[in-house]
């Protein structure tokens, strides 16, 4: 008895002495993004969550575990992975469950009518107008659906100006042009961000360098405007250097600058010295001004600052959320405004809140707001099968006291379909250069 104890006490005890083990791994989406906030159990209860990269750790792990990925509004491949020794690089990739209906096919299909020959894409149908963002977006959205070929269109065409516009007179590519391609209207950092980041999710997703002397041109340009303070001149316009610095414009640029440097160190001084509400934690368009709160500083500012707090997107619906019937049917949306007027739904503004949600991992929210803007779609006037988004749901003012203009609120609009689109997609424009290895003491957003 005494020799049957002894082996089984050896026995356990060899058992307790197997070694613990770490395993280590990342979800992505099929754009090769970190998908954030998704759920991998490594048993019937025990799990871990990814971080804003889309990257999770368990450690000190003993025996076999099965680790499964877990989010309704993913499906994943694999759905599993058996484990019995230390392991790193475990990948998933996520699907969304809500990428293909037909209202977002319609609208894609909207996307794909509206290029011209030329490559660009005009802002709005019969308006002659083609604005830098809005085709900076048409670009991330073909690239969010795999179209290679036409965000080339897009890019190819601006990359053939690099010297006759980009780096001309005061430099910068022009905010607006006509159809033909003719340039009009200041030269607005902002816009010029937007190009940027759309050519460093190109280069992300295809592994491809083609378009790095554009890269390169527009980097150096958006730095030449900062200032010994750290902050951003706002652009050119006919008068010269446009000495305003905005917030929206500078987070742009803090995004689009891939990497961590002095560049970036100064801005974020900037913007902790002078545009900083510490007490409330939130971002100012413009210190002690009527209109000192902008919905984009909240939703891009969520996007682009490594662990923004939470508390910004709570605040927006506060500070931004209005109800307006739409003119189409007279059914009630809710979403959010430009600003504290809150006289009407901008749509692109409630698509960029849609994305800033899902990267907090609150989905039920992000769901919600998506099917407000399912509320405003129209049907295309020239492109049969095809719908859109206005810019609003009714004529009200847009950011500040101007109002906007004829049409914004019943024709489809690039940018408010564009940001409808990535929230069906899951798809974060600025996730490519959201992790910067910011040293925790320069976020001044961190308690």
């Amino acid at each position: 008895m005494t020799l049957i104890f002894l082996l089984l006490f050896c026995c356990a005890s060899q058992d307790d002495a197997t070694p613990a083990y770490n395993i280590s791994g990342s979800v992505y989406d099929d754009n090769n993004y970190g998908i954030p906030n998704i759920k991998v159990y490594y048993s019937d209860e025990a799990f871990v969550v990814t971080d804003a990269q889309g990257k999770f750790q368990i450690e000190a792990v003993n025996g076999e575990v099965n680790l499964t990925p877990q989010d309704p509004s993913y499906t994943f491949t694999p759905n599993a992975i058996t484990i019995s020794e230390e392991s790193n690089g475990i990948i998933f990739y996520g699907e969304p469950v809500n990428d293909e209906i037909p209202n977002s096919t319609a609208v894609y299909e909207w996307f794909c009518q509206m290029q011209l020959a030329n490559g660009l894409v005009e802002t709005t149908e019969n308006g002659n107008l083609v604005s830098l963002y809005d085709n900076a977006l048409a670009a991330l959205v073909f690239i969010a659906k795999g179209d290679r070929l036409k965000a080339e269109k897009i890019f190819n065409y601006f990359n053939g100006r690099i010297s006759t516009e980009l780096n001309a007179g005061t430099g910068g590519f022009a905010q607006f042009r006509n159809a033909a391609g003719v340039p009009n209207g200041p030269r607005w950092m902002g816009d010029n961000c937007w190009l940027l980041i759309a050519l460093n999710n190109y280069e992300a997703k295809y592994n491809s360098t083609a378009y790095s002397n554009l890269q390169n041109h527009l980097e150096t340009w958006i730095r030449s405007l900062q200032n010994p303070n750290g902050s951003l001149n706002a652009g050119y316009d006919d008068n010269g250097l446009i000495n305003n610095q905005v917030t929206e414009g500078m987070i742009d640029a803090y995004n689009a600058i891939l990497g961590y440097d002095t560049f970036h160190y100064q801005l974020l001084a900037f913007l902790e010295q002078d545009r900083w509400e510490a007490s409330s934690q939130l971002l100012l368009a413009y210190p002690n001004n009527y209109h000192q709160f902008a919905l984009d500083n909240f939703s891009w500012g969520y996007c682009a600052f490594e662990n923004f707090p939470n508390s910004t997107l709570q605040n927006s619906e506060a500070l931004f959320l209005t109800s307006k019937p739409v003119p189409t049917t007279g059914e009630i949306v809710t979403g959010f405004c430009f600003d504290i007027d809150r006289d009407t739904v901008w749509f692109e503004g409630t698509g960029e809140m849609v994305v800033a949600f899902q990267k907090a991992g609150m989905i039920s929210q992000a769901n919600y707001y998506l099917a407000q803007m399912e509320k405003g779609l129209v049907n295309s006037s020239l492109y049969p099968n095809t719908k859109g988004i206005p810019y609003v749901t009714n004529l009200g003012t847009g950011y500040g006291s101007g109002f906007l203009w004829t049409g914004a609120d019943i024709k489809p609009h690039v940018s408010s379909s564009a940001w409808y689109l990535f929230g069906m997609l899951h798809f974060d424009p600025m996730a490519i250069g959201y992790s910067k290895n910011c040293p925790i003491s320069d976020r001044f957003w961190v308690d």
